[in-house]
């Protein structure tokens, strides 16, 4: 047995008696960074543990950015041993906190003395130690609260009758002071952890993809300045953000024809995704779109009609980037000398070359990669849908997006990646601002209501925010190719009221074409591959729902975002219910959504009272917002009939009734 001097001595932190624990919201302890948006309010809560019965306070301490100054804010009990601290997040960017706790030596001091009083024992010598205590305070006060902690010494410490001295002794107006100056030199402090501020945009959006090749007139190849003309028809439609495919120069080498056929004409303009040419590569445009001139024009009219314009960021290249001639060791070579092409068994991808991200040449391909994002930052873009980011590594994108967000706060990123959850998941935590879903294949009701749950739900949603498509240029879903203009309207109702920010690829959508390449989950005649022209005055155009919805989602603070998200039983498998309420609850929308595309469907829904906050048997007014038709209800059954043929869904607006002084009128 090692004698005591042989021992290690403790080290000076365990000192500390408080044990801070589990804090809230953290993702893996704190390698990543939390996501919130400007305007929110950051609830922080952790365990503070400590033995026996001592008395423990804590703070948060807060600071926005990496440096300067920490603010502070009082932690409060939440019972069990659970504290919490509100922050309000009012500046995009990098916003960090810490947790410090202490064993409050005064409070404690002041319940063994209350109890002693009322219990009538004497506490001469605990008037002393009390007095101690203030003592101490005085000298580490500064300003008045040290004269007014040194008059309460004096008036403790002079010869006066107990129960006045012990009245003092019990003055809540000391207790305040004695809180704002407590001993502090053996706190416990946690680790630092970040929150990643992002501007409202990356939580409430709504996107309009198109292709700019697809606008000109009577066939030909469109320009920037051709979907110039387009952006009114998607402004009038209520969409806050245009996201474009590649925009850059097209290789010829292996160029794909229609409908990804390995032969191209002379007219075929190619896949916007097998990036670079002669012209240029991921800082140039494709000069059948106009120049660079051109597209800052198309950008900054977005921004006057209250578009963000989102590019395609893909990181590959056709093998006639400047990249393949200039920096040969960015890319895998086979055993035969040739470069590897993309693969996805069986499908081969001969016109795109994938970089190799952990090469020889890595570090130089990863910083010239990060800055392309800087230079079309400087173009004026701060929002990128990126392709296939799960096809790179996590460090790189944790590293790279770093790079950005910590110079461009302001900047969002879309992950398209439909691949494995965690992976999804982790690409979330590793810097991006919104992520694709598994919502376009989801179409049951159990299915939905299972993973709508999952990622609103923290910690997941701490870190992964959903944008849910009913259809994007890769994925026609089989349900859309057999369903009816009734299937569309669900499924963009669907979108737009699950999920705070979604998107459609239009024109196909709102024109609800639905004819697949044999086989597949894609287009016939696919814009990735040709020019299409689209009718956009069409009669049977789903446009005016549309825009109806986007209006709903403007006026309605509910929905713009998810973490109120509540679904309610329906006696009906093919109805579901779920509805979403800001804080105060002074929104409410309650949405119903006949899955079956055919038939007429009817059932009651029975409300969660509690998560609506109503009680029972209270009246309150419903107003479909899609048919603008209003209901005196009553209680929390409810009977919804539903006929697709003329709308599949109800948006309903709920309106509790409050009495005033001479009448009943309801909340606004």
């Amino acid at each position: 047995m090692p004698s005591t001097s042989a021992l290690p001595p403790p080290d000076p932190s365990a000192r500390a008696r408080v044990v801070v624990a589990n804090i809230s919201p953290s993702i893996d302890g704190g390698q990543s960074r939390v996501k919130r948006v400007r305007g929110d309010r950051l609830a922080v809560q952790v365990d503070l543990l400590l033995d026996g019965h001592d008395k423990v306070a804590g703070l948060v301490s807060y600071r926005q950015g990496t440096t300067g100054a920490f603010g502070e804010v009082a932690l409060v009990s939440l019972g069990q041993d659970r504290f919490g601290a509100e922050i309000a997040l009012t500046t995009v960017g990098v916003l960090q906190f810490t947790v410090a706790a202490w064993v409050d030596e005064f409070a404690t001091w002041a319940w063994g003395f209350d109890r002693k009083l009322d219990a009538g024992q004497e506490v001469t010598v605990e008037l002393l130690q009390g007095i101690a205590l203030v003592t101490a305070a005085a000298r580490r006060a500064s300003g008045t609260d040290g004269e007014a902690l040194g008059n309460y010494t004096r008036l403790l410490s002079v010869e006066a009758p107990l129960a006045d001295r012990a009245r003092i002794a019990r003055d809540p107006a000391l207790a305040l002071l004695m809180q704002r100056w407590p001993d502090r030199t053996a706190e416990s402090r946690s680790a630092i952890f970040e929150i990643e501020v992002d501007p409202p945009l990356a939580q409430f959006s709504s996107w309009y993809e198109f292709f700019p090749r697809s606008t000109g007139r009577d066939g030909r190849h469109g320009t920037f300045a051709d979907a110039e003309t387009r952006l009114p028809y998607v402004a009038d439609m209520g969409f806050d953000v245009v996201y474009l495919p590649p925009i850059h120069p097209i290789g010829a080498s292996h160029r794909k024809g229609p409908n990804n056929t390995l032969q191209a004409g002379p007219e075929d303009p190619g896949s916007p995704w097998a990036i670079g040419a002669a012209q240029g590569g991921h800082k140039a445009v494709n000069p059948a779109l106009g120049t660079l001139e051109d597209f800052r024009r198309f950008v900054a009219r977005a921004q006057e009609l209250g578009i963000a314009v989102a590019i395609d960021i893909a990181f590959q290249a056709s093998p006639d980037h400047p990249y393949v001639r200039e920096h040969p060791e960015w890319f895998v070579r086979r055993p035969d000398g040739s470069i590897q092409y993309a693969e996805n068994p069986p499908k081969k991808y001969q016109d795109v070359y994938p970089f190799d991200f952990a090469g020889e040449g890595w570090q130089s391909l990863w910083q010239e990669l990060a800055s392309v994002f800087f230079f079309w930052i400087e173009q004026g873009v701060r929002v990128f849908r990126v392709d296939n980011p799960h096809t790179k590594p996590l460090p790189f994108w944790r590293w790279c997006l770093r790079q950005v967000k910590d110079r461009h706060p302001d900047v969002i990123f879309l992950s398209e990646a439909f691949t494995r959850p965690k992976l999804m998941y982790g690409l979330a935590k590793a810097g991006f601002s919104q992520s694709y879903t598994y919502f376009t294949w989801r179409t049951s009701k159990r299915e939905l209501e299972a993973y709508l749950t999952e990622i609103t739900r923290p910690p997941i949603s701490d870190h992964f925010r959903p944008n849910l498509w009913p259809n994007t240029p890769d994925i026609l879903p089989e349900h859309l190719q057999i369903g009816t203009r009734a299937t569309f309207a669900a499924r963009l109702i669907l979108a737009g009221t699950l999920s705070s920010s979604y998107g459609i690829y239009g024109p196909p959508f709102e024109l609800m074409e639905q004819t697949p390449r044999p086989g597949s989950e894609e287009y016939i005649d696919n814009e990735k591959f040709q020019i299409r022209s689209w009718d956009l005055d069409r009669a049977n155009s789903l446009r005016p729902i549309i825009k109806r919805l986007n209006r709903i989602r403007r006026e309605n603070p509910a929905l713009q975002s998810n973490e109120s998200l509540v679904f309610h039983p329906v006696d009906n498998e093919l109805l579901i219910a779920y509805s979403k309420s800001t804080v105060d609850g002074s929104n409410l929308v309650l949405t119903v959504v006949n899955l079956d595309a055919h038939h007429r469907q009817t059932g009651y829904i029975d409300l969660d009272l509690a998560a609506v906050g109503m009680v029972a048997d209270e009246s309150f007014q419903a107003h479909d917002l899609i048919s603008d038709a209003r209901y005196l209800l009553r209680g929390g059954r409810i009977f919804v009939e539903l006929d697709p043929n003329v709308m599949p869904a109800h948006v309903f607006r709920l309106r509790r009734r409050a009495r005033t002084e001479h009448t009943f009128e309801y909340y606004l």
